[in-house]
């Protein structure tokens, strides 16, 4: 997935598309993310030690990750993200569009580990 937590995404598709938010929590398992101000709904919450308020609380459930896109740093648009592999052996996210750089997802492979 090329989606991280903390990445900018826009929402796709949906009653909140358009709308921008920080990734709070990918779910890899699921295929799902948390991202904050989207897909809030009303939860009738009991009054507990851990909601002391209770009451209707309003709170963010996950998206499907197909409903987001990622925002590109550089075109300030969303854009399909792609993977390359830097001359040191690290992989690097990259806008699609414009070729920007959108940070690091592995470490540079040593010269022992490569296979012939």
């Amino acid at each position: 997935m090329r989606i991280r937590t903390g990445d900018l995404v826009e929402v796709i598709s949906g009653d909140d598309k358009g709308v921008r938010g920080k990734v709070l929590h990918v779910n890899r398992k699921e295929g799902k993310v948390l991202v904050e101000g989207v897909n809030q709904v009303k939860k009738h919450m009991h009054r507990t030690r851990k909601t002391p308020q209770g009451g209707v609380l309003t709170r963010e459930m996950p998206l499907p990750i197909c409903k987001v896109m990622l925002v590109c740093s550089r075109c300030n648009r969303p854009h399909r993200v792609g993977l390359r592999r830097l001359p040191d052996g690290s992989k690097e996210r990259f806008c699609r569009k414009c070729g920007a750089g959108l940070g690091l997802v592995g470490a540079p492979r040593s010269k022992a580990s490569k296979t012939s």
